[in-house]
């Protein structure tokens, strides 16, 4: 397999965050590959992502045979089941993955991940990251690049925005998708409905393209 012939992403492990993530890259218009050893998970993104596979087993050669090495980038999303997150993951980056990030559910965890290859999430520093975006006068509180064309884009909600729901921002008008809706305190709404009132201190995680996230947030959050 040829560098320049990878393309799309692989998913493995469906919990609300993998889950949530295959589901809005597929319906970004994206190529993924989604991983996860309960059949129940892989019933609910089957008919949204390009292939779903069942594996007891996160061997190289059992994720070799799905195909998941020719992706551009793999996200690991096992953090809770740290052996298992670390033995997947480098397994993934011995397929010769470009871009393998890897949810950690502890420092140490991280750094391990780190050290073997690894672009690390922290979901448990997500308060401190947010309070330091804040008092830099941030408007995008974290933003993940998953390949050269989409983003994940954490935008706290501004003063001009409080009261208006989630569907008066009009995300479709710059083909940005919803996943989540994050309340203080720790609060996460997958999903959020499209009548949820947006008040002081939420944010919304958009995926899409860069060149859209980028767009909407001088269009609509730049105002101060």
């Amino acid at each position: 397999m040829k560098e320049g012939r990878r393309s799309g992403f692989g998913i493995i492990g469906l919990g609300r965050f993998g889950l949530a993530l295959a589901k809005t890259l597929a319906e970004s218009g994206a190529e993924v590959i989604a991983i996860d050893g309960d059949e129940n998970k892989l019933r609910l993104i089957r008919n949204h992502v390009q292939d779903a596979f069942r594996l007891g087993k996160l061997t190289k050669d059992a994720l070799e045979e799905t195909g998941i090495g020719e992706c551009e980038t793999v996200v690991v999303c096992i953090g809770e089941k740290v052996d298992v997150s670390l033995l997947t993951t480098l397994n993934v980056l011995n397929l010769g993955v470009p871009r393998v990030i890897a949810k950690a559910d502890s420092v140490e965890h991280g750094i391990i991940l780190e050290r073997i290859g690894a672009e690390v999430v922290h979901p448990e520093m997500e308060t401190a990251t947010r309070l330091a975006a804040v008092l830099l006068g941030s408007k995008a509180l974290d933003m993940m690049r998953l390949n050269d064309d989409y983003v994940i884009s954490e935008i706290k909600v501004n003063k001009h925005l409080y009261g208006k729901t989630i569907r008066e921002l009009h995300l479709d008008k710059y083909d940005l998708n919803l996943i989540a809706l994050e309340k203080e305190p720790n609060i996460t709404l997958p999903g959020a409905s499209q009548d949820e009132m947006l008040t002081e201190d939420d944010a919304i995680l958009v995926i899409g393209k860069f060149a859209d996230a980028d767009r909407f947030e001088r269009k609509v959050m730049n105002r101060d």
